[in-house]
C-alpha cells in the first residue's frame, strides 16, 4: 500500500481551539446557563438555573448531632436546604469500573458520620449565588467531635495490608555490600490547583438527567457514576464536558459535589450550578498523598548497585484505600538491580480520599530513587551520569522482556552535550557567583506507556469536509488539534477542513483523559477511523465506471488536500466532492476502534532532567536558573503541544520540588493553607529558561501511531534534579519536600 501523505502530524501547529479561549468564547461546567454555538459544538441555554452552596464540617471524625437551617430557609430566595435529615435515600450501586478506589466511597447526606474536615454535611439552593452563599453561612450544625488522627507520621497510625514485592535476597546483599547507604525521604502533599475550579451544572428531564461537568471521564467516570447513585440506567444520564480548564487527575473520579449538585436539581426541579470554591478545593476533591519513603541502597566500589530495598507508607482516607499503582514499578524495571525487596502500606487517617496527580507514582517513587542514586554517585566519586550508564539494563529486569524502545542512554548523551554537563565542577558548594552558590542537578525519569480501548466516529460530507467524535476530554493537552492532526493525515484533508469534537457521552466509547493514554488510544482509534473512510471512498472510485481512479490498484490510491490520486500518476485523480456528488452521497461515515494487544515487550517513556540552580549562601532561597528535559516519548504528533506539555511539567516539578506544600492542623484535621495566597505555586517570577528535546523516532509496538506517551513522563524526575542540583550548591542534601529557606540555613 502506498504510504498517506504527512502533512498535518509533526508540524508546529497552533491550538484549533485556541481562539475560543482567548476571546473567552469557550464553555466551561461553570458557564452555564451561557452557552455558544461554535465549530466544537455547543448546547443550547439552559432556562431557570438556580445556585448551590455546600455546607462543609469543621469537624475531622465524628457525628452531627444538630442542625438548625431555620435562618437560612427563611432568607429571600432561599428554595431548599438538603441535609441528611431530609435527603431521600440514594441507592449508592457499586461502581467497579469507575475510579473509585476499595471501600466505601462517601454517601452525601446519608447518615450523621463525619469521616473528613470539610465534609458535605448540608447545601443551601437559591435563585441566586449571594442568596445560596448567604444561607449556608447561617446553617448551624452541632458535632459530637472524636479525636481525630491525621499525621502520617504519628508513630501509632495502624497501616492496611502491604503490597509487596521481591527478587534476588536484598537482606544478604546488603550486608555483604561494599557501599551501603540508608535514606528516608518525605516529599509533601500536593494538591491539583487547576485554574478552573470544580463545578457542576445538573438538570433533569423526567428520569433523565444532563449534567455539565468539570470531569476527566465522561463515560466510565461522571455517567457510570451517577448512575450507580442514584440508581438509574447509565442511558439515562448525559455528560458534557466540551472544555476543561486543567485537571492534573483531579478529575480522574467523581466527587461528592456532583451528586450534591444532581440531588439538588433533582429535589428543587429546577437545573442547579454547584462551583466549588477555591478553599473548597481542598477538601471537595483529591490530592497527591504525603509519603514516607525510606530506601537501602547497597552496591559495589564501581557504583553497580547490587541491592535496593523501598519501605514506602503512604496517607489514605479510613473510608477508602488509595494506593497508587505507579509506587512500584519504577523501582523494579528502572536499573539493572539483582536484589529488589519492596513494601508498600497505606496509612487510613481520616482525611478525604488522595486521587492521582500528575505523574502518580512514579513521580514520587523517582524523586527517593534518584535523589539515593545521586548520594551514592557522591559517596563513591562517581559522576551521576555515569553511575547511571553503569547500571543501565539491557531488558526489564522484572520480568525479563525486552524493551520495545528504550533510548535512555541516548536522553543522557543528547542532555549533557547540550547543557554543558561536562563543564561542571564535581564537588559541592565549589561555584560561586557573587552570593549565590550554584549548583547542578541531573536525574531519570520514567512513566508506563498505558493504552485503553477507544473508539471515534469519522463522516465524510459532500462538501469535502469532515467530522470525527470521540468522548474523550480536553483538559489542556491539546486533544481537538492532536485529534485533527492524525484525522486530517489520515483523510488527505487539510486541517481547516476537518473538525473533532469531544466531551459528550453521547459520542463514542473513549477511556479516562489521564496516565498519557489519550493520544495513544483515541489517537490510535481516530487512525483508524480515518484510514477505514479513504479506502472506503477509493473503493467506490475504483469501482466506479465514471471516475478517473477506474480499474486502479486501490493499494497504490493516495489522498492529498482532499484529491485521491495514484501515487505516481498525480494527474490521475478526482476529489472526494466529486466522487460523492456523483454517486448520490451524502456522506460516508465508519466507526473507528482501537483496542490494545497484549505486548511482549516492556513499553514505557524516559526522560533525562538536567537543572541548574542558585542558593542565597546567607539567606538559603533557592532559584531555579535553566531546566533541560530530553524525552525518548516515541512519536511527537505535534511539537507545539510537546512544549506545553514538557515545560509545563518542569513548571509543575518546580512545584513540587521548592513550593507546593499542604499544611493540616492535626487538632481537627483543618487545612491551614487551602488557598493560593498560602499554598504556594509557581508564578512567572519563579520560571528560567526551559528547553525540551524529543528523540527522533516511533514505537509502534506502543500502538498504531508510535506514540508512547508525554504528559505524564515530562514531571517524572524534575524534583530529584532540582534537589540534586541543590545539593551540589550548597553540600546540603535535604530530603524532605518542598526544600524550603530553613532547611538550608
Amino acid at each position: 500500500m502506498s504510504p498517506q501523505p504527512q502533512a498535518a502530524v509533526g508540524a508546529p501547529l497552533s491550538r484549533v481551539d485556541g481562539r475560543l479561549k482567548v476571546t473567552g468564547q469557550a464553555d466551561y461546567a461553570a458557564d452555564r446557563p451561557q452557552a455558544r454555538t461554535t465549530s466544537l459544538g455547543g448546547t443550547p441555554i439552559i432556562q431557570g438555573v438556580v445556585h448551590a452552596v455546600v455546607v462543609d464540617s469543621s469537624i475531622a471524625v465524628g457525628r452531627i448531632t444538630a442542625i438548625d437551617t431555620t435562618a437560612a430557609e427563611a432568607q429571600p430566595g432561599v428554595l431548599r436546604v438538603i441535609t441528611h435529615l431530609n435527603a431521600p435515600t440514594l441507592p449508592y450501586r457499586d461502581n467497579a469500573g469507575s475510579n473509585n478506589p476499595p471501600g466505601r466511597r462517601l454517601r452525601v447526606f446519608q447518615d450523621d458520620r463525619v469521616l473528613f474536615h470539610g465534609q458535605p454535611v448540608a447545601v443551601a439552593v437559591a435563585t441566586t449565588l449571594e442568596a445560596a452563599q448567604h444561607a449556608a453561612s447561617l446553617v448551624q450544625v452541632t458535632y459530637d467531635a472524636q479525636d481525630s488522627s491525621t499525621d502520617i507520621s504519628a508513630p501509632d497510625n495502624p497501616t492496611n495490608t502491604p503490597q509487596t514485592y521481591t527478587r534476588g535476597d536484598a537482606q544478604t546483599a546488603l550486608a555483604s555490600a561494599a557501599v551501603r547507604l540508608e535514606m528516608t525521604y518525605r516529599p509533601a502533599r500536593n494538591h491539583h490547583n487547576p485554574m478552573e475550579p470544580h463545578a457542576t451544572t445538573a438538570r433533569w428531564d423526567g428520569d433523565q438527567l444532563t449534567v455539565w461537568d468539570k470531569t476527566q471521564w465522561v463515560i466510565g467516570g461522571t455517567q457510570t457514576e451517577l448512575a450507580a447513585v442514584f440508581g438509574i440506567p447509565v442511558a439515562s444520564v448525559r455528560v458534557i464536558a466540551p472544555f476543561v480548564g486543567g485537571g492534573f487527575g483531579s478529575g480522574l473520579r467523581t466527587w461528592p459535589h456532583v451528586t450534591v449538585a444532581a440531588l439538588a436539581a433533582r429535589e428543587t426541579g429546577r437545573p442547579v450550578k454547584l462551583v466549588l470554591t477555591r478553599r473548597q478545593q481542598y477538601f471537595g476533591a483529591g490530592y497527591r498523598p504525603a509519603y514516607e519513603y525510606a530506601v537501602r541502597l547497597g552496591s559495589d566500589g564501581n557504583g553497580r548497585v547490587t541491592a535496593m530495598t523501598h519501605d514506602i507508607r503512604s496517607e489514605t482516607s479510613t473510608y477508602e484505600n488509595f494506593a497508587e499503582r505507579g509506587i512500584l514499578p519504577l523501582g523494579q524495571t528502572l536499573y539493572n538491580t539483582p536484589n529488589v525487596s519492596q513494601t508498600y502500606r497505606t496509612v487510613p487517617l481520616d482525611v478525604n480520599t488522595p486521587v492521582a496527580m500528575r505523574g502518580p507514582g512514579f513521580a514520587t517513587a523517582a524523586y527517593a530513587i534518584e535523589s539515593a542514586m545521586d548520594e551514592l554517585a557522591h559517596e563513591l566519586g562517581i559522576d551521576p551520569i555515569e553511575l547511571r550508564l553503569r547500571n543501565e539494563p539491557e531488558a526489564d529486569p522484572s520480568n525479563g522482556q525486552a524493551f520495545s524502545t528504550r533510548r535512555l542512554r541516548d536522553c543522557y548523551t543528547t542532555g549533557a552535550r547540550e547543557f554543558g554537563w561536562s563543564a561542571r565542577n564535581p564537588t559541592p558548594r565549589s561555584t560561586r557567583d557573587g552570593d549565590w552558590l550554584i549548583g547542578t542537578g541531573m536525574a531519570t525519569g520514567m512513566y508506563h506507556t498505558l493504552r485503553a480501548a477507544a473508539q471515534a466516529s469519522v463522516r465524510l460530507d459532500a462538501d469535502g469536509t469532515a467530522l470525527v467524535q470521540s468522548a474523550t476530554i480536553d483538559m489542556g493537552p491539546g486533544t481537538y488539534t492532536s485529534m485533527t492532526q492524525v484525522a486530517a493525515d489520515g483523510l488527505g484533508l487539510p486541517m481547516r477542513r476537518v473538525t473533532f469534537r469531544l466531551g459528550d457521552s453521547v459520542m463514542p466509547n473513549a477511556p479516562l483523559h489521564g496516565g498519557s493514554l489519550t493520544m495513544a488510544s483515541v489517537g490510535s482509534a481516530v487512525q483508524n477511523g480515518a484510514d477505514q473512510l479513504r479506502q472506503q471512498a477509493i473503493q467506490l472510485a475504483v469501482g466506479d465506471e465514471q471516475s478517473p481512479l477506474y480499474g486502479a490498484d486501490a493499494n497504490s490510491v493516495v489522498v492529498q488536500s482532499g484529491r485521491m490520486y495514484v501515487s505516481g500518476d498525480p494527474s490521475r485523480g478526482e476529489t472526494y466532492e466529486r466522487l460523492l456528488a456523483r454517486n448520490s452521497r451524502d456522506s460516508l461515515e465508519v466507526l473507528g476502534s482501537y483496542s490494545p494487544a497484549q505486548s511482549r515487550f516492556t513499553i514505557d517513556a524516559y526522560a533525562a532532567v538536567f537543572a541548574e540552580v542558585a542558593v542565597d549562601a546567607r539567606l538559603g532561597l533557592v532559584r531555579v536558573r535553566r531546566m533541560l528535559g530530553v524525552y525518548d516519548a516515541g512519536r511527537i504528533i505535534s511539537p507545539k503541544l510537546a512544549d506545553s506539555q514538557a515545560l509545563g511539567g518542569m513548571v509543575g516539578g518546580i512545584g513540587q520540588a521548592l513550593l507546593e506544600h499542604t499544611v493540616t492542623d492535626h487538632r481537627d484535621g483543618r487545612i491551614v493553607n487551602a488557598n493560593l495566597a498560602d499554598y504556594l505555586v509557581p508564578v512567572n517570577a519563579d520560571v528560567p529558561d526551559l528547553r525540551a528535546i524529543y528523540l527522533d523516532g516511533e514505537d509502534r509496538e506502543a500502538d498504531p501511531i508510535g506514540v508512547k506517551g508525554l504528559g505524564e513522563v515530562v514531571l517524572v524526575g524534575v524534583a530529584p534534579a532540582i534537589a540534586n542540583a541543590v545539593f551540589h550548591a550548597t553540600g546540603r542534601r535535604v530530603r524532605d519536600l518542598p526544600i524550603t529557606a530553613d532547611a538550608l540555613l
